[in-house]
């Protein structure tokens, strides 16, 4: 990871440039790329404004590949391609392939599960160094800016966290030249949750106005500084299910944008806008003749309940089938994404849906079987499955509970049923008979991880 983050902080102060030494930096004046330093010390409103909206769309640097590669892996979908077969092959573990330092879309670069959510924490320490070192901010408003950086941080470090798993991650990255040591998964998510504690008390310092700055259409109806406290409370109910923390699950939705009753898609997300800005990454087109596709897994559909409504209004049958033939078995994607109705539509990246989820999940672990089936029940019924009827055992309403969370949360970006099923130790539910591959457990660290620690170390 220092490899990474001494290429992103060489990025952020692109001011610098190398002169006939390579060792040598000669400072130069760019105004379409500042410098850290010109933004750390008196940076004006606009400055700070520019910060914020960039810290929006570094925020959504890991979509991607997270979407593609770990819905893969937990079997929610596949990624065709038939351009290079190793997302197949290598993705899917065929041939008993298994993840090493250089394993492919990953091991090299780190792509959006290690490299984009650390742009986004670096992005979000220099706002709030800003926030804190400028004369243009009231005490209010330095504290609603500063919360918000630590909400995303909050968010961002979940995500090498579930990537590398058991091996762990850095959460010391102040210095780019010079970070911390690799903590272990339970001090990981334990400073994710701190970082979140930090923005609840920033922002309950800063009001109950309106946010003091501009944010994008992603967060269209959370413009206010309540409204972001709600946000910021729903990411760390998931940070808590991860920590197995229950009644902090609980405590967390206490304060969120949780409505029982309430639209199921409510919810942030990451906006699309398209040129100058991108298109929305997981949009295809509906039927079109393309060999490149995310399609539905198979035993997804095989495994639904008739009449699930999920199953009606997320996927589109496609009336020719996209046939991948690998050195394993053909993949045939029968089914395609059909959630997105533009190329310029939003991707949320926490809804209603799962926060009622998570409530059902934690009164299930806390022996509150009632309860647990009452939250069950709004998300069976808004799916037309009717009621719960099953056996009210912790276990049977854990797995009824994952059942309606791979359906629900269905190839979001962030791999839930495979985190899920990781985080039950069920990783051998998961289906390989489509694919005859592998279900990975977690990944080791990026080779230009080690790179890094041996050019140092010389």
């Amino acid at each position: 990871m220092k490899n990474t983050n001494k290429i992103l902080g060489a990025l952020a102060m692109s001011a610098l440039i190398l002169g006939c030494n390579p060792l040598q930096l000669d400072t130069i004046d760019d105004p379409n790329n500042p410098s850290i330093e010109s933004v750390s010390s008196n940076a004006s409103r606009e400055q700070i404004q520019f910060l914020l909206t960039g810290l929006e769309f570094r925020h959504r640097g890991y979509v991607t590949n997270v979407s593609q590669a770990w819905n893969t892996f937990g079997r929610e979908v596949w990624y065709l391609n038939a351009s290079d077969p190793r997302f197949q092959t290598d993705w899917l573990g065929q041939a008993g392939r298994t993840p090493d330092r250089s394993y492919f879309g990953f091991g090299n670069t780190g792509a959006g599960s290690w490299a984009a959510p650390y742009q986004a924490i670096n992005q979000a320490n220099v706002l709030v160094t800003a926030a804190g070192n400028t004369n243009v901010l009231s005490p209010e408003e330095t504290s609603a800016v500063t919360g918000f950086a630590r909400m995303i941080q909050g968010y961002q470090f979940m995500i090498p966290a579930n990537f590398v798993y058991d091996n762990g991650i850095r959460i010391d990255v102040t210095d780019p030249l010079n970070p911390g040591p690799f903590v272990n998964y339970d001090v990981a998510l334990d400073h994710v949750a701190n970082l979140l504690e930090q923005a609840e008390s920033s922002f309950a310092a800063a009001g109950a106005g309106e946010f003091p700055f501009t944010l994008t259409s992603g967060f269209a109806g959370f413009t206010s500084v309540p409204a972001i406290r709600q946000v910021n409370q729903a990411i760390l109910a998931r940070a808590n299910a991860y920590r197995n923390n229950w009644q902090g699950v609980l405590t967390a939705l206490e304060g969120s944008f949780m409505n029982m009753s309430g639209n199921l898609q409510a919810g942030p997300a990451h906006p699309f806008t398209g040129p100058p800005d991108a298109f929305n990454p997981l949009y295809y087109v509906p039927d079109a003749a393309v060999n490149t596709i995310i399609v539905v897994h198979p035993s997804v559909l095989a495994d639904a309940t008739p009449g699930d409504l999920r199953v009606a209004n997320k996927f589109f049958e496609r009336e020719i089938p996209v046939t991948i033939t690998t050195d394993a078995t053909p993949l045939v994607g029968t089914h395609q994404d059909a959630r997105w109705p533009t190329n310029t539509a939003p991707i949320p990246f926490i809804r209603n849906e799962e926060l009622i989820l998570l409530k059902a999940e934690a009164h299930a672990n806390l022996s509150q079987p009632e309860l647990a089936v009452e939250a069950i029940n709004v998300i069976r019924n808004a799916a037309g499955i009717g009621a719960y009827t099953g056996p009210t055992d912790q276990a049977s309403l854990i797995s009824e509970i994952l059942y309606q969370r791979r359906y629900s949360l269905w190839a979001e970006p962030w791999g839930h049923r495979w985190i899920d099923a990781r985080r039950y130790d069920r990783l051998d539910e998961i289906s390989t008979a489509f694919d005859q591959g592998t279900i990975f457990r977690q990944f080791p660290h990026p080779q230009a991880e080690l790179n890094w620690d041996q050019y140092v170390g010389n």
